[in-house]
């Protein structure tokens, strides 16, 4: 007890070293008004904001360096592609990946794993082959995952979940075996906010010699990720909640699964030679990114990673958890209104229930205020499917929110009660 105590004494001083106010005066979207409210923004688990660094670093590529990468010899073409494979450079630090070739650039985190299923997948899992999952999966790590069960005929494994949140481990354990062939789970519930074990669920699964992939999205915008201490074998993450443009993502792997794995889509760039007869893929990264990238949107990732290391996470991070932890007490003091995930250990997510109010009526009035939260099933129909709700609103914070924000929120989710009763 006393070690928990000191640890929230800690992230407490911590939080207290956080000048949010400095920090929102880098978000210029937070200065408006909706509806003639002051905006909360509070839909971060969807998309957050971008700093004006990052909007500065886009426009510069389209007023300076807009060109196609990689084949081109003028100057245009290679400065766009230093820019873009600096960002690649920068990614690699920020996950602490062996090497630059082992971050695969990808739309976000929908599309990475969509490239772990055709190209690993669907080349190593057959019949009689099992895939585990968690009951709190985002649908983007379920349903490619059933689209390969399928076609394999393997099965498809789910751990389940108590009554917080928080995943069985024991009963994630007992779903690994000999024909376990693959473990895909996330690091932080999007519904939920819970954060998962995931370095000991890895551990778990490389005994039986099982890679697993981690959905990071809610992951990297709110911890530090070290795909090397965590050994995890895919790690993927979307640049649209961590500050970077929309179009922006990353599929970290291991080089000597990529290695092995078959390319995503076939086109230009991820190529050494081409006949009729024959085609040579090209080596790491450029094998399984065919086509012209997203260029402005991958330089902008770079740009908003560059903006957290300028800013310290560690004090974000305490800020955050601070900032959910007072949430979590106003919003449960409010008579009527039911938390939806109640973990331990959580991110920056704060789902709840108003008795009798439907979640996409509490938004609507919400928005009324300028408040704007996110409301149904979250691409996570099996979440609601378990807590019995047919959907939740969801408040996400991210760094720049405040208490006064959050009591912003509370004081009209009162009001909504008020309403309805």
């Amino acid at each position: 007890m006393a070690t928990i105590e000191k640890s929230l004494t800690h992230e407490k001083e911590q939080a207290s070293l956080w000048d949010v106010e400095r920090i929102r005066a880098d978000f210029p979207v937070l200065r408006q008004t909706v509806n003639g409210k002051p905006l909360v923004y509070l839909d971060n688990a969807a998309s957050s904001q971008v700093p004006q660094v990052v909007i500065e670093r886009g426009s510069m590529y389209l007023e300076q360096e807009h060109s196609n990468i990689h084949r081109g010899v003028h100057y245009l073409s290679q400065k766009a592609t230093t820019a873009y494979e600096g960002a690649r450079e920068t990614v690699k630090r920020f996950i602490n990946a062996r090497e630059s070739k082992e971050c695969i650039f990808v739309r976000g985190t929908t599309e990475g794993i969509n490239l772990v299923m055709h190209g690993y997948g669907r080349k190593f899992i057959s019949a009689g082959d099992e895939i585990i999952i968690s009951a709190m999966e985002h649908h983007a790590n379920i349903v490619p995952w059933q689209m390969l069960c399928e076609e394999k005929a393997a099965g498809l494994r789910v751990i389940p979940m108590n009554d917080a949140g928080e995943l069985l481990l024991d009963e994630y354990e007992g779903l690994l075996n000999e024909r376990t062939k693959l473990v895909a789970v996330s690091h932080v519930s999007n519904a939920l906010g819970t954060i998962n074990p995931i370095k000991s669920m890895i551990e778990s699964a490389h005994k039986y010699g099982v890679p697993v992939l981690i959905d990071g999205a809610q992951g990297a915008p709110h911890m530090i990720v070290d795909v090397q201490d965590l050994d995890c074998d895919f790690y993927a993450f979307s640049g649209h909640k961590m500050f970077a443009p929309t179009g922006s993502g990353v599929v970290y792997g291991k080089a000597r699964l990529l290695e092995q794995m078959n390319p995503f889509q076939g086109g230009g760039d991820m190529i050494k030679s081409v006949t009729f007869e024959k085609t040579i893929f090209a080596d790491l990264p450029n094998k399984f990114e065919a086509g012209t990238p997203a260029i402005a949107s991958q330089i902008g990732l770079g740009a908003a990673i560059d903006y957290l290391n300028s800013i310290s996470r560690e004090h974000a991070a305490a800020y955050e958890h601070e900032l959910l932890r007072y949430a979590t007490e106003r919003l449960s003091g409010i008579e009527g209104v039911r938390i939806i995930g109640t973990a331990r250990d959580k991110a920056s997510v704060l789902s709840f229930v108003i008795d009798e109010v439907h979640p996409h009526d509490i938004g609507t009035i919400l928005d009324q205020e300028g408040i704007a939260v996110r409301a149904g099933h979250h691409c996570a129909q099996p979440v609601m499917q378990r807590f019995n709700v047919p959907a939740t609103a969801r408040a996400s914070f991210a760094f720049y929110n405040t208490r006064e924000e959050v009591n912003v929120l509370a004081n009209t989710i009162e009001r909504v009660i008020e309403i309805f009763s």
